[in-house]
């Protein structure tokens, strides 16, 4: 009888192939760490070096592999600024209501205020801070990618902590969480769907403004970065469609392959994190994922960097008399550590504001009154567009959101397309659309509202998306089975199911409207220059012409009015949102 190797067997086979499968991906993942590595040394030799204001931008479709790599770089590092940035803030504000008011108002101002008008002061500071290095220059257009990414990730961090049940900061109050365990086993994890939903919808703010951030002009100073967004935007003004469409061609690989390798994994693991008592019978799934979870090496990390930190406070709250003795918490006296360091904070920005007014005055009084009145009719005309924007983006992206959030296999296919039509610098279709509107007899007054979409209704989606996927299965189980009609489903169970994401979607869909009024209001094709009344218009060409006091009053008109419609509609929505529309434990 002929004697049968153990590894012969099918089943010894298998298991050698599941015990071979995590040395693969530990070598896979050693080596995109290797490669990370390279890519921090390429990226500081460049940084560190002498400044170059402009570079020359190549047409050539073999330098787009370094223009690509230069633009994920900077949009990497301000995603990540902006993440942390939303975290401290929106928790900051959560939890100091003396300050709260005061910080949401500032947080709906900045996210409405176009990248230009902050496009002069950063640049000049970081280019003043750091001189004699490109690294001032560079930092300069990451911090204002930055100021188009970071606004609505602050507005969701806010938003999920102010609607956690109040039945659940209890329990972490009766067994004395420290604001350590807190913040890591009930803020995070019940903001954590939010974040991902609005951290693709901030990356891809974040090509929106690329065009915007590398090339610019200030003056009679010109700056120009190698990167995809100088490359669109030459290959624009030239009339290059060859390399207008490759580049567009390299951004859309990009954002596919940051979906699969980044979102669609981020996705499936957040989909752990809904608040419900029966699980799902549909699952998101990311094969990425799954690999990524039997790899020994990333196992192990998490496991030992959590026993560090909490195996030595368990062992000391296991000896403190309070573990034993549940007693509530002393509320007074941490509000009273925490308001001699908001004083301190206060007086300082209270200098700040009162050194910046003074400095304001000044300037402003260059403005003239036909100045002032065509800011003005500017300022009305782009306000109504901005708000025709908005209805229509809510009008088709909630029942489409609903639809993709109800259904994972209608997302894992409907999802990476609308993240690459919002990934795509709408500015680059501009010249397109622009050309058609010209050509119908549009002009710019109506059309500019097209172009405002482009940049606007994704917020809106991507929130109905995470706020569709928020409610509880056993909530659309139990609709089902009381055999709810279909007004009743959207009256009772979706539409206050997604109400507290679709209002954090609407504010920061608003502030994508005043920022795309800009390149909507005001366009340059060839030596052509397109524009309508408006701020944007008015904001893009102050910018062009470096008029200070313009671009000033322009950008306190849009504060005013952001914060009127903050007091008057978002701040009562918000409310309404945490009291009556809050999913209770």
């Amino acid at each position: 009888m002929k004697l049968q190797s153990p590894l012969q067997h099918p089943f010894a086979r298998s298991l050698v192939t599941v015990r071979t499968w995590p040395v693969v991906i530990d070598v896979g993942i050693a080596a995109c760490g290797l490669a990370i590595f390279f890519a921090i040394v390429h990226t500081g030799a460049y940084w560190l070096g002498a400044p170059v204001p402009v570079v020359p931008i190549s047409h050539s479709i073999h330098a787009l592999p370094v223009y690509a790599f230069y633009s994920v770089v900077r949009i990497g590092i301000a995603y990540l600024l902006s993440l942390a940035f939303a975290i401290t803030y929106g928790y900051t504000a959560a939890y100091n209501p003396r300050v709260e008011g005061w910080m949401v108002a500032t947080l709906d101002i900045l996210q409405s205020i176009p990248v230009l008008s902050f496009l002069p002061p950063v640049v000049l500071a970081m280019v003043a801070l750091i001189p004699g290095h490109q690294l001032g220059i560079e930092l300069g257009v990451i911090l204002l990618i930055f100021t188009g990414q970071v606004w609505n990730l602050a507005f969701s961090f806010y938003s999920s902590l102010k609607n956690i049940p109040k039945e659940m900061l209890e329990a972490s109050r009766i067994y004395r969480y420290s604001p350590w365990q807190r913040f890591w086993q009930l803020e995070m994890p019940n903001a954590t769907i939010g974040l991902v939903w609005n951290s693709i919808v901030s990356v891809a703010g974040g090509w929106f403004a690329l065009i915007a951030c590398e090339m610019f002009t200030m003056g009679d100073r010109n700056f120009q970065l190698p990167g995809l967004g100088s490359y669109l935007k030459t290959a624009t003004d030239s009339g290059d469609i060859r390399a207008l469409v490759a580049g567009i061609v390299v951004v859309i690989l990009i954002v596919i392959a940051t979906d699969q390798l980044l979102w669609r994994p981020l996705i499936a693991w957040s989909d752990k994190f809904k608040f419900e008592q029966v699980e799902s019978a549909d699952r998101v799934t990311s094969p990425i994922l799954t690999l990524l979870q039997r790899s020994t090496l990333l196992s192990s990390i998490p496991g030992r960097v959590w026993t560090s930190i909490e195996e030595p406070i368990y062992r000391r709250m296991s000896k403190t008399a309070s573990c034993r003795v549940v007693q509530p918490l002393d509320e007074d006296e941490s509000k009273h550590k925490n308001s001699i360091g908001l004083w301190i904070v206060a007086a300082v920005a209270l200098a700040l504001v009162g050194w910046g007014a003074v400095q304001a005055i000044i300037m402003l009084r260059q403005i003239t009154w036909a100045d002032l009145k065509l800011l003005l009719e500017g300022a009305g005309a782009t306000f109504l567009r901005v708000n025709a924007s908005l209805l229509i983006s809510a009008a088709w992206t909630i029942p489409v959101g609903v639809a993709i959030g109800f259904n994972p296999k209608l997302a894992r296919v409907v999802q990476p397309v609308a993240q690459v039509m919002a990934s795509v610098p709408a500015t680059a279709f501009f010249p397109i659309l622009l050309i058609g509107l010209v050509k119908i007899g549009g002009g710019l007054g109506v059309g500019s509202i097209a172009l405002m979409l482009l940049g606007t209704q994704w917020y809106v989606l991507f929130n109905v998306i995470a706020g569709a996927m928020s409610i509880p299965s056993d909530l659309r189980e139990a609709a089902s089975l009381y055999r709810f009609t279909r007004w009743q489903r959207w009256t009772t169970l979706i539409l206050p199911g997604i109400f507290p994401y679709l209002i954090t979607g609407m504010v920061t869909a608003s502030g994508g409207a005043w920022n795309a009024s800009v390149f909507a209001e005001y366009s340059k094709l060839n030596d052509h220059t397109l524009s309508t009344i408006g701020l944007g218009a008015q904001i893009q060409a102050a910018t062009d012409s470096n008029h200070l006091p313009i671009l000033l009053l322009a950008t306190i008109l849009i504060s005013l009015m952001v914060v009127s419609m903050n007091r008057l509609v978002w701040r009562r929505l918000y409310r309404l949102a945490e009291t009556k529309y809050k999913l209770l434990g």
